[in-house]
């Protein structure tokens, strides 16, 4: 089974244990969100599973992913300046983003996991319990750079 499979299988699980119907629709939206790495917008898979699912409302699309938020299986991420809407991430790991200001392409990049020391020593300083990190990175991807040089 390749990775994509494996992590589809694991959503659909988890949204079957925490009480959801596993309709074709939902399975289709996580199968479709599973090994995506560009961060879909609801209304991007919307848009891709329309013609499978003429029937299927953009409700249905964007609940499903907010029930794969709420269980941490995606993360969910509002980048300024990437047309403003939340974008979905399976990749659930540490990690961070780069951010094209152009044409708004988001990619992972790798991070290191927060180490214990450093979240105390925040929590010493902030008062704030803190478990994870997140940076975005802003600049140009390849592709437009590439174009801007041409």
């Amino acid at each position: 089974m390749s990775t994509r499979e494996d992590k589809a299988h694991a959503m659909l699980a988890e949204l079957k244990r925490s009480g959801l119907k596993l309709t074709p629709q939902r399975i289709a939206i996580v199968r479709e969100l599973a090994g995506d790495e560009t961060h879909p917008t609801a209304q991007d898979l919307f848009d891709r599973l329309r013609a499978a699912f003429p029937t299927m409302s953009f409700a249905t699309v964007y609940n499903t992913l907010d029930a794969l938020a709420a269980h941490s299986l995606v993360g969910s991420l509002r980048l300024r300046g990437a047309r403003g809407a939340v974008r979905f991430d399976p990749n659930t790991s540490a990690h961070h983003h780069a951010v094209c200001d152009r044409c708004h392409a988001v990619v992972d990049l790798p991070a290191e996991p927060l180490d214990g020391a450093t979240a105390r020593r925040l929590g010493r300083q902030t008062g704030f319990l803190v478990s994870g990190e997140e940076r975005t990175y802003r600049g140009l991807c390849a592709r437009c750079a590439d174009r801007s040089s041409a």
